[in-house]
């Protein structure tokens, strides 16, 4: 199932039913799991270990060294989980010895084209990038998340689960999970209420993540005081739990 056109390293390890199209470059120490398709003009670089049942289609760019200049050269890599689909030209870097060594991607998210994860980013599962969705080195964007087109998201910064970033948006600050983030800066502008029903959260669920996020943005009360508040909360409404815990082990300070 290898082009005749490819060039595939003698060094690579490609599972059975891997499809490799034409004029496609997979280089040494790369492992590619079983039923992946990978299209024409695709290079990827290692060290890089891609799961099974992905589809990679042209011009895409994975696992080549981190744009950051202090980078030397140190071994480091990429990880890439299962069914994901990676669109044309979307590049994705690996890891840096500053971070964890390791840029992780995990299951079923879609990198839309021209896509930018850069060097020890971790993303979830089930994640949209849209076209020229771009990402600093080490961010953090939790499952579910949804970023809209030509929006960035600054190094260093964490994006919860079930949040949208909308088009344009430029995220400098941590945004807490189920938050829809508008904006250059990017502030906040509601919760994500469609995108939670579309994952299955019942009416009551969404009224109470809706009435934390009053607490938080609209109330008036200081932070501290306003985390008391939805840690109480939370005891009784686990669906805050994530909220609580992201605010507490924020480090950029969260939208506001």
């Amino acid at each position: 199932m290898i082009d005749s056109r490819a060039v595939v390293s003698p060094q690579a390890e490609i599972a059975a039913g891997v499809e490799v199209g034409p004029f496609s470059v997979i280089g040494p120490d790369v492992v590619i799991g079983a039923g992946t398709w990978i299209g024409p003009h695709v290079v990827i670089n290692g060290p890089t270990r891609i799961g099974a049942d992905n589809k990679i289609f042209q011009f895409a760019s994975l696992g080549d060294a981190p744009q950051d200049k202090k980078y030397k050269g140190e071994r480091t890599r990429l990880e890439i989980g299962d069914r994901n689909v990676i669109r044309e030209s979307a590049t994705v870097n690996r890891g840096t010895i500053h971070g964890e060594g390791v840029t992780r991607i995990g299951h079923d998210n879609l990198l839309m084209a021209y896509s930018h994860v850069a060097h020890d980013c971790r993303l979830g599962n089930e994640i949209v990038m849209s076209n020229v969705a771009t990402l600093g080195g080490h961010v953090e964007i939790g499952d579910f998340a949804i970023l809209g087109g030509l929006s960035a998201v600054h190094q260093f910064t964490k994006v919860g689960a079930y949040c949208f970033i909308a088009n344009n948006a430029a995220v400098t600050r941590d945004v807490p999970p189920y938050v829809m983030a508008v904006g250059q800066p990017a502030k906040p502008h509601s919760i994500n209420a469609v995108g939670l029903r579309r994952r299955g959260f019942t009416d009551a669920q969404v009224l109470n993540i809706r009435r934390a996020y009053r607490l938080l943005y609209r109330s008036g009360l200081k932070l501290k005081v306003a985390l008391e508040q939805l840690e109480t909360a939370a005891v009784t409404q686990p669906e805050i739990g994530p909220f609580v815990d992201f605010i507490k082990r924020s480090s950029r300070s969260i939208v506001r």
